[in-house]
């Protein structure tokens, strides 16, 4: 049971991490997020924020994988 309590508190970790990393680039708006507004239409493909959320969850899970 230890196990799961820590791996929640892990992912909520990881969670409110990666929604502070969102409400930044939000704000900031990363190299490589892609915005094309034509007429009424807004296409919004953020490809650099995904691109860095994937870095942070991969080194995450990995350090968290490890130390088991």
């Amino acid at each position: 049971m230890d196990t799961v309590g820590r791996s929640l508190v892990f992912f909520g970790v990881v969670i409110a991490v990666v929604g502070a990393v969102l409400m930044l680039t939000g704000r900031l708006g990363l190299p490589g997020d892609i915005t094309v507004r034509r007429g009424g239409f807004t296409l919004y493909a953020p490809l650099g924020t995904s691109i860095l959320i994937s870095i942070v969850l991969t080194v995450a899970l990995n350090l968290f994988l490890r130390a088991k």
